[in-house]
């Protein structure tokens, strides 16, 4: 069953097996919607992982188990009477042919803004005869906060609101910045995470206006933070020496001095 020509038995088996485990396996009996979550949110980081990789093995095993995660949650509303299997598949179908008028419909658009923009307007179209009041509605409350922070920015600029540009922005966190400062200097640490929330939440706001997407920009730095690190942990580890009993000064040498031997060439 691995032909391209086969899907529908493909999907079929797995959806069998996951309806078998449901009624057979204890574990699976036991599982909610919201105890399944949680894996379903682990399995697409993982997924994202593996994308990221660019190997094919961990791809396929990934995004088989995050196919997975969303059937058992499928299933298990199934059970409840909230929805059906081929209920959610027909209205995904539904909804990617409602979003792509150019290629079902009559609309035209020849470049990728077009179709964004487009997709963009038939959202905003779905959500107000939802009986969405803000532009805002619908940004899902459970997603990564820097994710959301951005999504938040994107969506009021599409209403009308926004900062001109980037040096906006810095300036907007150099002003937030000012008030952590008076904050701490009143000792007033609820006022002082207050104000770094809100530092962050324009921060997160900059990558876009560097056409680059703040979740990508934080996890690069990670990746490089991690490098960097480590580097650090083997020069002190062939030294002989405990980071931990190093002065400021000497791990600011080891840092400097790892930066030096990663540097991209």
């Amino acid at each position: 069953m691995s032909g391209k020509g086969d899907n529908g038995n493909s999907f079929g088996r797995l959806l069998a097996v996951v309806r078998d485990l449901r009624q057979r396996c204890p574990w699976d009996r036991e599982q909610t919607p919201a105890t399944l979550a949680n894996h379903l949110v682990e399995e697409a980081y993982e997924a994202l992982d593996s994308i990221t990789s660019g190997e094919t093995a961990p791809i396929t095993d990934e995004l088989g188990d995050v196919i997975t995660q969303a059937l058992a949650i499928g299933v298990i509303a199934e059970e409840a009477g909230k929805t059906n299997v081929n209920a959610i598949l027909d209205h995904a179908a539904a909804k990617l042919v409602r979003r792509h008028p150019h290629v079902y419909a009559e609309r035209e658009a020849s470049t990728s803004a077009e179709v964004v923009a487009n997709w963009n307007q038939i959202k905003q179209d779905e959500r107000k005869e939802a009986g969405a009041t803000s532009a805002l509605d619908g940004i899902a409350r459970a997603l990564p906060a820097l994710s959301r922070a951005q999504k938040l920015g994107t969506r009021a600029r599409q209403a009308g609101m926004d900062w001109h540009d980037i040096h906006e922005v810095l300036a907007k966190v150099r002003e937030e910045i000012v008030e952590v400062e008076d904050a701490l200097e009143r000792n007033d640490s609820d006022a002082a995470a207050e104000e770094l929330g809100d530092m962050l939440l324009a921060l997160a706001n900059a990558p876009r206006f560097v056409e680059h997407d703040a979740e990508a920009t934080l996890r690069r730095a990670c990746e490089k933070f991690t490098g960097r690190f480590q580097t650090v942990e083997r020069i002190a580890a062939q030294r002989g020496l405990d980071l931990r009993q190093l002065s400021r000064a000497q791990i600011e040498a080891l840092w400097q001095e790892a930066k030096l031997l990663i540097q991209p060439r």
